[in-house]
């Protein structure tokens, strides 16, 4: 028997063989029903094509072009039809193949193939057919449509620059006292203006554009369409300045009131100054008095009584004008008040400036307060205008001199006079206190030395204020007397001799301070410009590198200052009152000069470096806020302990030789300069404790740094171009305490394995710093933020941080940073790149109950779990998260900033703090906050779920959050109203209040926003 073979197939191979062979016998039996429709649509194809070339032909002129997509149709189209032409000349012989009815063939494979290749011809020209219905198939050339856009542009342009003349002229008519141009109007016209800028320039570079185009150069085809949308936006805009109205009635400015001490007998001398405000008879007035007689007190009373007195005054303006007279520093003080404050006005020349103002006042009835006049006042040069019996606006100033007040020509003055013995009495017994009976009149003998001047019973009073027995106050009633007798005559521009009168006086605060420490540190605070406000902590970062003490002392030496009224308190800052700064340049640079050698020009308005012999001797030198733009000088001050040259926003370049005989230089500060590069020579520095650069446009810190090695503090904020720290410089300064780098090399980082600027390097420079104390940085990305937690030296010392554009989908848990003992300052900001950027708390050191999750869950928030020591936050940008209720673990935050964020929905959730055991029922988050700033916030719908009690609330912003309704107050927040609430007015008037009682309280604390949206 022979040989049996099987196969066995399974079902699925078997259908899967016969779908196969079903398709392909589709393509055979199909073939002369397709072979027909092929042919038909063949010549439909061809009419559809002879159709849109006699389009083309009909509207083909000089000046069209033929459309790119019609041309490639019509090549498509010819090709396609020689291919079908090709398949029906085989399909003779194609046909003999076929067999049983056309369903078979004789050649299996070739007709296969065949058939496909027709199945498939007939789909592309059914499919070109579709695509052949042209609207039209010729445009213009490129040159002649942008010919013809430029011209319609030019025209759309005259246009809307007539529109907006119109809207101008309307707004000019119409607006005026307690009426104000509609926000929609400004920004109209601030648009208006811009676009007819940026047609002008199209228009302007048109007819090159043109010229290349004719030339066959289409490199720049894109300048067509940019015509072309700029044609469209311009009549867009156009139609969209048709206002009704133009302007709207608005209340009065409200009166920022300012602080003031209780004062004595000036109740006479402010009726008659508020009867020349009232009276029409009287435009412009002085108040004239020798330093110190209590000008400064008398303007601030009357700025005050604007607040509780009904007027019918627009607006009412403060401005200080200092012995350094800078017109475009008053200008700006006036154009805060009136106008809005940007990059943009800052930039403008002080005639345009003067041209804004003129065009805001001149429509308002308005009051002028200038403070502090040394010399005639240009009006008219600042933009302000001249009051007038029809306009019966007010400008009052005040000055030392009268003949400076006649010069400003005043109508009247008003002499402010030392005080009668009984207001002086009363004043000096209120600054000292309880008198024994038996010391009374010593205490009067010594109130009466101060002739009746204010700041003289008040700064000798306070510093009297602890002597209890008789000898004290006959000493100081020696020391009083004897002085004015031992004094120097003095001639001097400066020191004139009522003013030294003044000083013998104020001098005797100076003498009974409690050591010459404490008196170096008051005569340190006149290196800083009249009116300047000194922050605290830089105060002290100064004192302790010139070792006037530790931090804790210097901070106590302050408080003992204020306590002797010879610094006042301004929040985190101090200053100087001007008569108590010249009595500390009189000792400094007069009276003690041979033991102080101070040499001071802050604010002089220098435009050069000259002299510099004269700075010889020298131990102290402030040269800050000048205008002069290099110093090329090489000095000789051997003695030279401190050097300011701070805020001088010109300097660009210091001499290699500058530092060359400074050997003991203590403090350098060059802070908010130009200089791009440090002087070689300031390796030489060898004694340099204080180095302050903050703010400059350095580039790059020199190796020969590493050779300061007794530096304490250094500080590179700001330095937005700093790219580049060599390894090494940072890690050799050995001795450094204070290290602020916030915001260092914003704009690059230079690549380079010795470049620590790099988070991965920075680190293990920070470790060597064995004295570190006190950091300030920047992190870039969520790892190098655990790189920089992990590392335990790093947590205690720093203060403030920045984190900021982290990319990608990342989660940020800030319970990571509670290890940061000592964090005051904390900035998130997100950009383009972090929107998917989760920022939340997931406690992670603490038991968690139903909240197994994370967040904030089931949790007591203990004291010690909080950020005790954060004061300030900040968050910013495309941050994925929609509350802030883990700030209730920051319980002395004082400042709050939550801005251009499109996710958050609540500061603090309702939901998310029922769920919080806080250990207290009357649970305030924000009793110590001050200033609450909430910007471009679109999803924000709520603050807080109730009322709150604010205590220490001074200002709330609030800028484009249209869903936010209610403000989490009643009619007992913030002290009854003491704050200041600055917002559009079309939020405020839809504001929901919690009775009207609150509403009654806080409408007077509303200030009209001055951003143009």
């Amino acid at each position: 028997m022979g040989n049996v073979f099987s196969i066995q197939c399974g079902d699925a191979l078997i259908g899967r063989c016969w779908d196969c062979v079903a398709g392909q016998a589709l393509y055979v039996c199909q073939l002369e029903d397709n072979l027909q429709e092929l042919e038909t649509a063949r010549d439909k194809l061809r009419e559809l094509s002879n159709d849109v070339m006699r389009m083309v032909i009909s509207e083909e002129a000089p000046q069209t072009v033929q459309l790119d997509r019609v041309g490639g149709w019509l090549s498509r189209v010819d090709a396609t039809i020689t291919e079908v032409n090709s398949l029906l000349n085989r399909a003779t012989r194609e046909r003999q193949k076929l067999c049983l009815a056309g369903c078979c063939s004789k050649n299996c494979k070739s007709t296969y193939m065949f058939g496909k290749s027709v199945s498939r011809s007939l789909k592309h020209v059914v499919g070109l057919m579709s695509e052949g219905e042209f609207k039209e198939v010729v445009i213009s050339a490129p040159a002649v449509q942008l010919q013809a856009n430029l011209e319609a542009l030019r025209t759309a342009r005259r246009e809307l620059w007539a529109s907006k003349q119109d809207v101008k002229r309307k707004v000019d008519l119409e607006e005026g006292q307690q009426k104000k141009a509609l926000q929609q109007v400004l920004l109209w016209l601030s648009m208006a203006e811009a676009m007819i800028t940026e047609a002008e320039e199209l228009e302007r570079d048109g007819p090159q554009q043109v010229q290349k185009l004719l030339a066959g150069d289409i490199s720049n085809y894109m300048f067509v369409g940019r015509v072309a949308k700029k044609l469209e936006d311009v009549i867009a805009l156009k139609a969209k300045g048709d206002f009704k109205e133009v302007v709207e009635r608005t209340l009065p400015e409200p009166v920022v009131v300012r602080n003031v001490n209780p004062t004595v007998g000036t109740e006479s001398t402010l009726d008659e100054a508020w009867s020349f405000i009232t009276g029409d008879q009287v435009g412009i007035f002085g108040i004239y008095g020798m330093g110190g007689v209590g000008k400064t007190t008398l303007l601030t009373q009357i700025n005050n009584r604007f607040a509780t007195i009904s007027n019918n005054f627009d607006v009412l303006i403060w401005a200080v004008v200092s012995k350094d007279l800078k017109l475009e520093k008053i200008q700006e003080q006036i154009w805060k008040k009136i106008g809005f404050l940007d990059d943009k006005w800052e930039k403008k020349s002080l005639r345009e400036k003067a041209d804004d103002i003129f065009h805001a006042l001149s429509r308002k009835k308005f009051v002028l307060l200038l403070d502090d006049i040394w010399q005639r006042v240009d009006l008219e040069e600042i933009g302000v205008p001249l009051p007038t019996r029809q306009n019966r606006c007010k400008i009052v100033f005040t000055t030392r001199s009268y003949r400076v007040g006649r010069q400003m020509e005043a109508e009247k003055m008003i002499k402010v006079k030392p005080l009668d013995w009984e207001e002086a009495w009363a004043l000096f017994q209120k600054k000292v206190g309880d008198i024994d009976l038996d010391i009374v009149p010593l205490a009067q003998d010594v109130a009466k030395e101060c002739r009746g001047l204010p700041i003289a019973l008040i700064t000798i009073g306070r510093a009297m204020a602890s002597r209890i027995t008789r000898e004290e106050w006959k000493h100081a009633l020696k020391v009083l007397r004897s002085s004015a007798s031992s004094l120097p005559v003095m001639e001097d521009e400066v020191f004139q001799d009522m003013e030294v009168e003044v000083f013998v006086r104020l001098k005797f605060s100076y003498d009974s301070l409690s050591s010459d420490k404490v008196k170096s540190c008051f005569l340190y605070c006149s290196l800083f410009p009249e009116d300047f406000e000194i922050h605290k902590r830089g105060l002290v970062n100064y004192w302790i590198c010139e070792n006037f003490g530790d931090r804790n002392e210097s901070y106590s030496i302050i408080c003992s200052l204020v306590g002797a009224c010879l610094l006042e308190e301004q929040g985190q800052h101090v200053k100087m009152h001007d008569v108590i700064r010249d009595m500390a340049l009189w000792i400094a640079c007069k009276y003690e000069k041979e033991k102080h050698k101070f040499f001071v020009k802050a604010g002089a308005q220098l435009t050069q470096v000259s002299e510099v012999g004269t700075w010889e001797g020298s131990k102290r030198m402030s040269l800050m806020a000048n205008s002069f733009e290099r110093i090329h000088e090489v000095p000789r001050c051997p003695d030279l302990l401190t050097l300011f040259l701070s805020d001088n926003r010109l300097l660009r370049e210091i001499g290699d030789g500058f530092f060359q005989f400074m050997d003991m230089l203590n403090v350098l500060d060059l802070s908010g300069t130009c200089i791009r590069e440090l002087p070689m020579g300031i390796s030489k520095l060898n004694s340099l404790q204080y180095l302050n650069l903050s703010g400059t446009l350095i580039r790059q810190l020199p190796v020969e740094l590493k050779m300061l090695v007794n530096l304490k503090y250094l500080n590179l904020e700001d330095a937005l171009d700093l790219n580049m720290i060599p390894r090494g410089v940072i890690s050799s300064l050995s001795s450094l305490q204070v290290l602020e780098m916030v915001d260092v090399g914003v704009f690059a980082v230079q690549e380079g394995e010795d470049n620590i600027l790099r988070e991965d390097k920075i680190i293990e420079e920070l470790q060597c710093l064995e004295h570190l104390n006190v950091l300030s940085s920047t992190i870039k990305s969520v790892s190098g933020l655990q790189s920089y937690i992990n590392t335990l030296t790093l947590l205690n010392c720093t203060r403030s941080l920045r984190l900021e554009l982290f990319p990608g989908p990342q989660s940020l848990n800030i319970w990571w940073l509670t290890n940061m003992k000592n964090l005051e300052v904390l900035v998130i900001v997100g950009g383009g790149n972090s929107e998917d950027l989760d920022v939340d708390v997931v406690m992670e050191e603490i038991e968690t109950h139903d909240d197994a999750g994370g967040g904030l869950g089931n949790s007591m928030i203990s004291r010690e779990t909080c950020f005790n020591s954060l004061n300030t936050l900040n968050l910013m940008g495309s941050l994925r998260l929609k509350d802030l209720t883990w700030i209730i673990l920051a319980p002395n935050l004082t400042d709050l900033h939550v801005g251009n964020n499109n996710h958050i929905e609540e500061i603090i959730s309702a939901e998310k703090l029922d769920d919080v055991q806080v250990g207290d029922e009357n649970f305030n988050p924000f009793f110590k906050l001050e200033y609450l700033n909430l910007e471009n916030l679109p999803e924000l719908k709520r603050i807080y779920p109730k009322a709150l009690s604010f205590p220490s609330l001074k200002q709330i912003d609030v800028y484009e959050c249209p869903q936010l309704k209610k403000l989490p107050l009643n009619s007992s927040s913030a002290n009854g109203g003491k704050v200041k609430i600055e917002a559009e007015e079309r939020w405020w008037k839809d504001v929901e209040w919690e009775d009207d009682s609150t509403k009654t309280t806080f409408l007077p604390c509303f200030v009209p926003s001055r951003r143009w949206y």
